[in-house]
C-alpha cells in the first residue's frame, strides 16, 4: 500500500511540493548557521577579551566546517540513494542504506574524536603565535571536535527523515537546538544563575549541547512516528552494494564541502600576517555571509529528495521543473541577501562588540562579495 510520504511524491505539483519541503528544510539550516553567529555575537562580549575570542572562534572555525562537510556529504548521499530505491519501491534496500550511512557517520566522529584529543593544539598554532587566542582556539576546537557526534549524528538522521517526506520534524528539532544554544551561551559565558564564568569553554559547551537536544528529540521522534524506514541493528552492517552508491553521491559532496574550511583556514594564515583585526573581521563576514546561504542549502537539499524519487520512478519530466523551480526560488533568497548586507551593512556588523577598525574591513567586505551571491545560489542549486 502507497503511504502519504511517496503518493505526495508522485502526484503533488512540484511547484508546491518544494515549498512544502524547502521550508522547514531552510528554516532548520537558519538554526544551524545561528550556532555560529550566536556564539560570536556573545563571546565577542566577554569583558577584556571579546575580539579575541571572536578571532579564537575563527580559528576553530575550518574544522566546525570540516564536521559540516562531513555530515552534508553523507546527508546528500544517504538522501539521494534512499529516495532513489523509495522510488522503485525498495524499502528494505533503502533501510539498509539508512544504516550504512549512520555508520559511516560513526567512523567520521571517532577520527575526529581523536583529532580532538592529539591534534588541535597543533592545528590552532598553524593559524597564530598569540598565546591567549591560541588557548582560547585550542578549547574550543577540543570540545566541538571530542563531542561531534550530535552534529554528525544529527544531520545523516535528518536527511533520511527529510527523504520520507516529514521535513517538519527536522524544522522543530533543529529550532529546540538552536533555542537551546542561544539561552545556555549566557549563562555559560559570562556565569549567570551560579554557573562559572567559563567564556569560550562556555560557547562550546553550549553548541555541543544544543546539538545533542537535536539528535536526541529526532530520534524519539522518528521511532515513535511509525517511521518509513524500519532501522535494524543489523542494518549497520557494511554492505558493498550499498556504501558503492552512497559513496558515489556523498563522496563529490564532502569534496566541494571540504573546499570551504581548507580555503578558510588558508585565509586565516594569510590574514595573520596582516593584522588580527583582519582575521576577526573575516570570521565576522564570513558567519553572516553563510548565514545568507543557509537558506539556498536548504533549498537545495529539499530538491535532492525530489529529483531522486523522480528519477528512481521515472518521472523526467519532474526532474526538471524541480529544478527550474529552485533556480527562481534561489535567485529571489540571494536577492534578498544583497540587499540586506548593501543596505544594512554598519548596522548588522555593529551588533558585534569589535573596533572601528574591526568594523570597518568587515563592512568593506560585506560590500564587496555580496554582488557574487546570484552566482553562488545557482551553484549550489546545480
Amino acid at each position: 500500500m502507497e503511504d502519504k510520504a511517496t503518493a505526495k511524491m508522485d502526484t503533488m505539483p512540484v511547484g508546491r511540493l518544494l515549498g512544502s519541503m524547502a521550508l522547514p528544510m531552510m528554516l532548520s539550516m537558519l538554526g544551524q548557521a545561528l550556532y555560529n553567529v550566536v556564539d560570536t555575537l556573545y563571546v565577542s562580549r566577554i569583558p577584556d577579551a571579546g575580539e579575541m575570542a571572536i578571532t579564537a572562534l575563527t580559528l576553530a572555525f575550518p574544522i566546525q566546517m570540516v564536521i559540516m562537510a562531513l555530515g552534508v556529504g553523507t546527508g546528500v548521499g544517504v538522501n539521494a540513494l534512499v529516495e532513489r530505491l523509495l522510488g522503485m519501491g525498495k524499502r528494505r534496500e533503502a533501510s539498509n542504506a539508512a544504516g550504512n550511512a549512520l555508520f559511516v557517520s560513526l567512523l567520521y566522529f571517532l577520527g575526529l574524536f581523536f583529532f580532538g584529543l592529539f591534534g588541535a593544539r597543533a592545528f590552532i598554532l598553524s593559524q597564530t603565535q598569540n598565546g591567549q587566542i591560541a588557548e582560547m582556539g585550542i578549547v574550543y576546537t577540543r570540545i566541538i571536535s571530542v563531542y561531534s557526534l550530535g552534529t554528525l549524528g544529527y544531520m545523516c538522521l535528518e536527511k533520511i527523515t527529510v527523504a520520507t517526506g516529514r521535513t517538519k520534524i527536522t524544522m522543530m528539532t533543529q529550532i529546540a537546538g538552536a533555542l537551546t544554544n542561544i539561552i545556555l551561551d549566557p549563562i555559560l559565558i559570562y556565569g549567570w544563575i551560579g554557573f562559572p564564568a567559563m567564556g569560550v569553554r562556555g560557547a562550546a559547551i553550549a553548541t555541543v549541547v544544543g546539538q545533542f537536544v537535536s539528535l536526541i528529540m529526532l530520534g524519539v521522534l522518528y521511532l515513535r512516528k511509525d517511521p518509513i524506514l524500519a532501522i535494524h541493528l543489523t542494518d549497520f552492517k557494511p554492505r558493498r552494494e550499498i556504501l558503492a552508491p552512497l559513496c558515489h553521491v556523498g563522496l563529490p559532496a564532502i569534496a566541494m564541502q571540504i573546499l570551504v574550511p581548507i580555503m578558510s583556514y588558508s585565509m586565516n594564515r594569510i590574514l595573520a600576517m596582516i593584522s588580527e583585526a583582519a582575521v576577526t573581521a573575516y570570521g565576522i563576514y564570513y558567519k553572516l555571509q553563510n548565514f545568507i546561504f543557509m537558506p539556498a542549502y536548504g533549498l537545495n537539499n529539499a530538491s535532492i529528495p525530489i529529483i531522486s524519487y523522480s528519477y528512481g520512478a521515472g518521472h523526467r519530466d519532474r526532474i526538471h521543473t524541480c529544478i527550474r523551480w529552485a533556480l527562481i526560488d534561489v535567485t529571489l533568497i540571494m536577492a534578498a541577501g544583497v540587499v540586506l548586507l548593501e543596505g544594512f551593512p554598519s548596522p548588522i556588523v555593529s551588533l558585534f562588540a569589535v573596533t572601528a577598525d574591526t568594523a570597518g574591513i568587515c563592512v568593506m567586505a560585506l560590500r564587496l562579495i555580496s554582488w557574487g551571491f546570484f552566482f553562488a545560489g545557482v551553484n549550489i542549486i546545480l
